[in-house]
């Protein structure tokens, strides 16, 4: 129950057009809603989180939709409220602890775990809720909806999480053990305070080394971008927040929303993957949905700037496919949603949808593409040939890796997505001779590559430790070549991500680096192109070479990099072939 002081300094509005003073004492109609600003919810340590309140005028328990957010206080909440009462929902929204009006100090995704559960017991308890708390967001406002879900709330009844993290080491702040430099730069220094923080000269902030003193070198004092450099491993310090490593105590439905070109789609294809095989629950198993569209970060429409086209089809209305959702999980209304296809993926190259009985598609066959060339296989005039063969011949290709001229970040699973996430042509990139270019022949047939992504990798570096990076790309006729999917493993990391093991200078290492997903048609008269490199910048940080202690270098060397490709090393990538 709400307290009497909470009540007198909430502000009861009445946002109903249609009403007038003289028609207020009586029933209020249905689509009439009461707010109450900034009340006041104690958390289990007493930190109190302003929280909005929006519900019907007319007396009566409903179904509750829990809004939690990092990045406004209240920031469009009120139209969205009013979708939502209008269909029989109170709307809640909430500032983070440390954010905004709530009191506490913020510090990333830990504190979410407890505040998280509290206040879905909170909005389950209250006198005009039905008992049962549903929760939408994207990003961090998705993130909070899985951190306290193994907690198992008896009000959480489902959610519907967008363009989420799973795993906060592989799919927030570190990839294939490389650093998200981008990525976390820009939001740990943004989320530096109560509010958003911004004017920063970015370009300049990305330069900057050493990485651990990244903010004092700024004028910030911001305590989780140092603990996240002071931990590049996957160790205790992740495993607070690894939701992934939790799903068997998780009972709760989720509407899981992706893009192929979201900076979280692995963590949104490992929710319901993980969620479908592990979940607490049988409910919870077949209680899970999989959305994925041709999007960046910004889900359900076109890429802004983008050079392709995915048709009116691919953009999508959340709140009708959410509704429907909820009015199911939340109301009891069959509805005929869990009688649908669990997976809805956006086809690329066909420019369609198409519904699936499961992820990854049973009828997959993972088909192995093979490195060839006569040693010249640098930038898109050299001989790279990717072939399905099992090669013959013992050849090697090699190129110099100078972390001071890195190969630019063009196109990708971004963000910021500012930095243009999405397709881009790649004809830039491929004229540098630190890229190697290996590329099929014209296609003879449309050819679907829908899954996960695999490169294999044999190669030797003259240091002691640095990166090597994966692209697959879509050649179209005209020679525009667009990216859909990379990856990167940095050597130290290549046998596992919780110890870190330096190479011999010299010596042939076998890297596997994941390139995420896509599902893409490569048309006919298309060609199929992978490109190899050791930098992809700003999106990962650069490795210095050096082999030192992580974040503390100023110091960059270059690297003689050999990509081995022969009978004893099949450097190859695996495409997932849907028949056609």
């Amino acid at each position: 129950m709400l307290s009497n002081s909470a009540r007198r300094t909430g502000v009861l509005l009445a946002l109903s057009l249609s009403m007038s003073y003289a028609a207020q004492a009586a029933e209020p109609a249905a689509n009439d809603i009461i707010v109450e600003s900034n009340t006041m919810v104690p958390m289990r340590d007493g930190t109190r989180l302003s929280t909005d309140i929006y519900r019907p005028a007319k007396p009566g328990r409903y179904p509750v939709i829990l809004f939690r957010d990092a990045y406004g206080n209240g920031s469009g909440a009120t139209a969205s409220a009013r979708k939502w009462v209008d269909n029989g929902y109170v709307y809640v929204s909430q500032d983070v602890r440390g954010r905004f009006d709530s009191e506490g100090s913020y510090y990333p995704y830990v504190f979410e775990i407890n505040d998280g559960y509290d206040t879905q017991q909170w909005a389950g308890s209250q006198e005009w809720s039905s008992g049962k708390v549903g929760m939408i967001g994207d990003s961090y406002r998705a993130a909070v909806q899985w951190l306290p879900a193994h907690l198992r709330s008896p009000s959480l009844t489902a959610i519907a999480p967008r363009v989420t993290p799973f795993n906060y080491y592989k799919d927030v702040v570190y990839s294939g053990g490389a650093l998200l430099l981008a990525s976390r730069l820009d939001w740990a220094f943004y989320m530096s305070g109560r509010t958003g923080q911004s004017g920063f000269d970015w370009d300049k902030m990305r330069q900057h080394l050493p990485l651990k003193t990244m903010d004092k070198a700024f004028g910030y004092n911001t305590q989780h971008w140092r603990d996240w450099i002071a931990h590049p491993s996957y160790d205790t310090y992740w495993k607070v927040f690894d939701v992934e490593a939790r799903v068997g105590d998780i009972d709760v439905p989720a509407l899981n929303v992706g893009g192929w070109y979201d900076a979280f789609l692995r963590g949104t294809l490992a929710s319901y993957t993980s969620m479908s095989k592990g979940a607490y629950s049988e409910r919870a198993r077949r209680g899970q949905k999989l959305v994925v569209g041709p999007w960046n970060h910004f889900a359900g429409g076109a890429i802004s700037g983008s050079p392709l086209t995915f048709g009116p089809d691919a953009q999508v209305n959340f709140h009708d496919l959410e509704r429907r959702w909820y009015d199911h999980w939340l109301k009891g209304e069959n509805n005929g949603i869990m009688q649908e296809a669990p997976v809805r993926i956006f086809v690329m190259g066909d420019n369609r949808w198409r519904d699936e009985q499961d992820w990854p598609l049973a009828r997959t066959r993972y088909t192995k593409y093979y490195l060839q060339s006569a040693g010249k296989a640098n930038t898109t005039s050299g001989d790279g040939q990717l072939v399905t063969r099992t090669p013959s011949a013992s050849q090697t290709n090699t190129y110099t890796y100078d972390p001071a001229n890195p190969v630019p970040t063009k196109g990708g699973n971004l963000l910021p997505v500012s930095l243009g996430a999405g397709p881009a042509d790649q004809g830039e990139v491929g004229k540098r001779d630190d890229v190697l270019v290996f590329t099929t022949p014209e296609l003879t047939q449309d050819t679907e590559v829908t899954g996960n992504i695999t490169m294999t990798l044999y190669a030797a570096s003259s240091a002691p430790d640095t990166d090597f990076t994966a692209k697959l790309i879509d050649v179209h006729p005209d020679g525009k070549a667009y990216n859909l999917a990379d990856g990167i493993i940095r050597a130290r990391y290549r046998e596992s991500i919780e110890r870190a093991v330096l190479i011999e200078p010299g010596k042939v290492y076998e890297y596997k680096i994941d390139l995420w997903a896509t599902s893409n048609v490569f048309k006919k008269g298309h060609k199929i192109r992978v490109d190899l490199s050791s930098s992809n910048f700003p999106k990962f940080d650069r490795n210095p070479n050096t082999g030192h202690k992580f974040g503390e270098d100023a110091e960059l060397r270059t690297a003689t990099q050999t990509i081995h490709h022969s009978r004893q090393y099949p450097s190859h990538i695996v495409l997932p072939i849907i028949p056609r």
